[in-house]
């Protein structure tokens, strides 16, 4: 079994589960004393621990191995997407992604975006169900709504690139990664970026890409770009 523990230091050699996750362990998944559980702290520690203290409100785990850097991944993918109006799709990208592997998310607000806020609380749920289901160390970072100018604005040492579906020279992904570096992507909203918006980037240090033949939606397009930057840092 698999639990979420952001608190924990790898250096105390005891942990006291949370009342919410205590409830879960002792009352749903009925774990009793001597039982060995598994922990995630989504900053690339995995520990091994037994139940010393099979209580519902507050479990007292032995931590018997500490595991530091689990699966660090070979690179850093921060993606920038538009939230997309129906929450939903924004949902599952984020689930997908952190599944596949990425390391941070902005939500941007651009001149298109047909929405303008996300609670980001919700999607940070969706986030640590996502690691625990694929058991990932890691927790990747969701940042809170900013416009895209202060995106521009924030500094980024890496390659930086914008998808997006206007005419003009664009790149693939393929000739341009530099393996095993940092990236920073920008995805638009449902009606793209204007071409205002992509001649900033530009201006800022965005390549322009492409990520294939066809119009994809802003959750598909984000993933897809995802799942390339995996597959060609590959080890």
């Amino acid at each position: 079994m698999l639990f979420y523990t952001p608190d924990i230091e790898p250096s105390h050699p005891q942990y006291f589960l949370s009342e919410e996750e205590s409830r879960h362990a002792i009352r749903v998944l009925r774990l009793e004393t001597g039982s060995e559980v598994q922990l995630i702290d989504g900053r690339g520690g995995f520990y091994t621990a037994v139940i010393q203290d099979a209580h519902p409100k507050r479990t007292i785990l032995n931590i018997t191995s500490v595991t530091t850097g689990f699966n660090k991944r070979n690179h850093y993918l921060h993606l920038a997407v538009a939230p997309t109006k129906n929450i939903e799709r924004l949902e599952w990208f984020l689930e997908k992604a952190t599944e596949i592997g990425i390391d941070e998310i902005s939500l941007i607000i651009s001149q298109r975006s047909e929405r303008k806020e996300a609670k980001v609380d919700r999607l940070n749920k969706i986030i640590t169900a996502a690691i625990k289901q694929s058991l990932k160390a890691y927790h990747p970072v969701l940042n809170e709504p900013v416009k895209l100018s202060q995106l521009f604005a924030q500094p980024f040492d890496g390659q930086k690139f914008i998808a997006h579906c206007e005419p003009g020279d664009k790149f693939n992904l393929r000739d341009e990664l530099t393996l095993q570096g940092q990236y920073l992507i920008l995805i638009g909203p449902e009606g793209d970026f204007t071409p205002a918006e992509i001649e900033t980037a530009l201006q800022n240090g965005f390549k322009p890409i492409t990520l294939g033949e066809s119009r994809l939606r802003t959750e598909t397009a984000a993933l897809e770009a995802c799942f390339e930057v995996n597959f060609l840092n590959r080890v």
